[in-house]
């Protein structure tokens, strides 16, 4: 996998954590239980859907998928799930 250069915003995250000026913080198991329920629903699939696609898009999409080191469906379902939630930005 390539090393991508890192944004001045990142990098000066990742250096202020390297030299220590960052804590970590114990979460409460109020706000565990809370996020654990969110990410549940969230990623819950209890529906099946089939489509047909070109080839030529299913090629792009597995190798994305390749790129991210993920499952092409587990990107296809990212997708659509930003999609609905209205958090996909167009590039």
């Amino acid at each position: 996998m390539k090393k991508e250069k890192l944004e001045k915003e990142e990098q000066e995250i990742l250096d202020a954590i390297e030299n220590g000026e960052w804590e970590a913080v114990k979460p409460k198991k109020a706000e565990l239980s809370y996020y654990a329920k969110i990410a549940k629903n969230t990623f819950r699939k209890d529906q099946r859907m089939n489509i047909r696609i070109s080839k030529a898009d299913m090629d792009r999409i597995k190798a994305k998928a390749a790129e991210e080191g993920i499952p092409y469906q587990t990107l296809v379902a990212s997708i659509i799930h930003k999609y609905a939630t209205g958090n996909l930005l167009a590039a």
